[in-house]
């Protein structure tokens, strides 16, 4: 069995700005009130990572400006089953030169060492440093950098779940 670390953004992936229109699915997007704004979401977004932080050797990490806040407030409010993920944050070896991001993600790394990594983040695709980093590690990892207007299609969440739950041999 597979290790996969999978790490998460919120807003432009789970929540994408300004929906309109019909989801990636096919649907209408819901809303609901996550504390201290409103958001919208794909509901077959928030069940197809639900069944898939169910899967065995996937651990999955909120990596969000969103903090601590996600578990607290985000989780409940739209039905996603993250209230227990770990939580990186900009604090302590994610502060300094760069992009906090992609230094809390290799200082987790360092303390976890998963067999794959999945970095889902729609500011990714513009983060030179980040990409440079992700093609040195080649197949280990699964970068998606979703549309921010639209957040995670259906053929990305595919590609995610193939990927974390592929076999070894």
């Amino acid at each position: 069995m597979r290790n996969i670390t999978l790490y998460l953004d919120v807003d432009g992936v789970v929540c994408p700005f300004g929906a309109t229109g019909d989801t990636p699915w096919g649907t209408g997007w819901r809303l609901a009130n996550a504390g201290l704004l409103e958001v919208a979401y794909a509901g077959q977004l928030v069940d197809g990572l639900n069944q898939l932080s169910r899967a065995p050797g996937v651990r999955f990490v909120w990596l969000t400006s969103w903090e601590d806040m996600a578990a607290e407030y985000l989780c409940p409010a739209i039905g996603l089953a993250g209230s227990r993920w770990p939580c990186l944050t900009a604090e302590g070896g994610g502060t300094g030169e760069g992009w906090w991001k992609l230094a809390a993600l290799q200082e987790d790394l360092a303390a976890s060492d998963p067999d794959g990594i999945v970095w889902i983040d729609d500011q990714l695709r513009y983060e030179e440093q980040a990409m440079g980093w992700a093609a040195f590690l080649g197949p280990r990892i699964l970068t998606v950098s979703p549309d921010p207007r639209r957040g995670i299609s259906p053929a990305e969440l595919a590609a995610v779940s193939a990927f974390a739950t592929k076999q070894l041999f």
